[in-house]
């Protein structure tokens, strides 16, 4: 099924790399202008940038745990490509802090940054963008999570936390904005293939980590990107507040 993004904007956080750099490629492939947001690589989203088919597309930086930039991220990308149509919160952070190895300030300042970019983040881009779409006939949020949210990240679990948080608001989300046209979603990846994850595919842990799903591999950044513009294309609205599992069959909830 092709699916037909021409005339749409769609804004995507930590586009940078990984599942965000696939996530626009996708929807540049489709029609859509982008606006890619990064946080410190220019290079790497530059690149992006250059990789995009189609024209009209633009950069934005900013930290997403910043409430000012988000705002002012925000404002720029409606000023400069006129609207909003699809935002993507897909920027998190990973750090981590197994309770037995670490002291009280590192365990506390994981805590802050974790939650202050996987949830409190994406919860006021949702805001500052959703309030444009009221206003402009409707759109669609469509937020990144994890399958941690569900199963438990033991060194870190303030990332799961996160996610979990991110679920939660999400569905919140599906039922406030359903009556202003705006339709809120959920992807749950299990382990992806990206350049991050590469070193510890390539070592002793590889085999194991691609076993945990019945397919023998883990998922490649196409996977969620597919499914991204699937939830974000019309005729999805019925599916608002769902969380989407792409794990393979490696962890399965009831």
């Amino acid at each position: 099924m092709k699916l037909d993004f021409t005339g749409k904007v769609v804004l995507v956080t930590g586009a940078s790399r990984g599942i965000g750099r696939e996530i626009a490629l996708e929807f540049a492939e489709s029609g859509a202008r982008v606006a890619i947001n990064y946080r410190a690589n220019r290079q790497a989203a530059e690149q992006t940038l250059a990789d995009l088919a189609g024209d009209g597309h633009m950069l934005l930086q900013a930290d997403v745990s910043d409430p000012g930039a988000v705002r002012s991220m925000t404002q720029a990308a409606i000023r400069e490509m006129g609207q909003i149509d699809v935002l993507v919160n897909n920027a998190g952070m990973y750090v981590d802090h197994p309770i037995a190895d670490v002291g009280f300030e590192e365990w506390h300042d994981a805590w802050q940054v974790t939650l202050a970019t996987n949830l409190v983040g994406p919860a006021n881009l949702s805001y500052c963008v959703a309030r444009h779409m009221m206003e402009h006939g409707g759109g669609r949020i469509v937020n990144i999570s994890s399958r941690g949210a569900f199963r438990g990240q033991p060194d870190c679990p303030s990332y799961a936390a996160s996610k979990a948080g991110l679920n939660a608001m999400s569905q919140s989300l599906a039922q406030a904005l359903a009556p202003h046209n705006i339709f809120v979603f959920v992807v749950a990846p299990g382990f992806v293939n990206t350049d991050m994850s590469a070193e510890e595919l390539d070592g002793p842990m590889g085999d194991s980590i691609r076993n945990q799903s019945p397919l023998g591999r883990v998922a490649v950044p196409q996977d969620i990107a597919r499914t991204v513009l699937f939830l974000a294309s019309d005729g999805s609205e019925y599916l608002t507040g769902c969380i989407v599992d792409i794990n393979g069959a490696s962890y399965l909830r009831t």
